[in-house]
């Protein structure tokens, strides 16, 4: 099987097993044993350098990072379906919002939480407050982030949203949660999540 993704179900792995099931295509799910280090294993860190999950291997390919394998996974297997053509106008708002989760929203809602002190004019997220408008106006008045057609960058920009609200990172303003919603009832996130919880129950994990 070409595509194997490194896993385990409390990592950000839990979103590419969502993304992998929007796309359509055959995976393998190779466990990571967190507690005893596996993550820092030499084979994984040859895989990445940081020891981090989640890790995806395309044939001879490796891409890291949520975000990157997201856009990877539209682009190489769902081109014109999860993510816009090239010619496409809308590229530019699918791009825009997938790197606005882990560039702002994710080191935003960190600060807040850490009460991180810094300037709004030097830090990448800018305040809070405007982090949360601009996440509103993201989503306010349409389906999806690109208006009525569902993307890849709903799953990344969705799954993000999705963790800090179950959280409470973040307020549950009605445009979150409505949105939200529309994302939980998509058949493939039913999958993905079925399937991060048979490797809990199967691995004996617990919070």
């Amino acid at each position: 099987m070409s595509l194997v993704l490194y896993h385990h179900p409390y990592s950000r792995a839990a979103t590419v097993v969502w993304m992998l099931e929007e796309v359509g295509v055959e995976y393998e799910l190779r466990f990571v044993d967190f507690p005893s280090g596996a993550h820092k294993a030499p084979e994984l860190l040859a895989l990445n350098p940081m020891g981090k999950l989640p890790i995806l291997r395309d044939g001879d390919q490796i891409v890291t990072e949520v975000a990157a394998i997201g856009l990877y996974l539209a682009d190489r297997y769902a081109l014109g379906r999860l993510a816009p053509e090239l010619q496409d106008p809308l590229r530019g708002t699918y791009f825009r919002w997938s790197l606005f989760a882990p560039s702002v929203i994710e080191p935003g809602s960190m600060a807040k939480a850490n009460g991180w002190v810094v300037k709004a004019s030097q830090a990448g997220w800018g305040t809070h407050e405007a982090m949360v408008e601009a996440m509103e106006t993201a989503i306010a008045g349409r389906e999806f982030l690109l208006g009525n057609a569902f993307s890849m960058a709903d799953v990344i920009f969705g799954g993000t949203l999705r963790y800090m609200l179950r959280f409470g990172m973040l307020e549950a303003k009605p445009t979150f949660s409505a949105y939200v919603e529309r994302l939980n009832a998509r058949p493939a996130l039913q999958r993905a999540e079925a399937r991060n919880a048979a490797v809990i129950q199967e691995h004996g994990l617990g919070r």
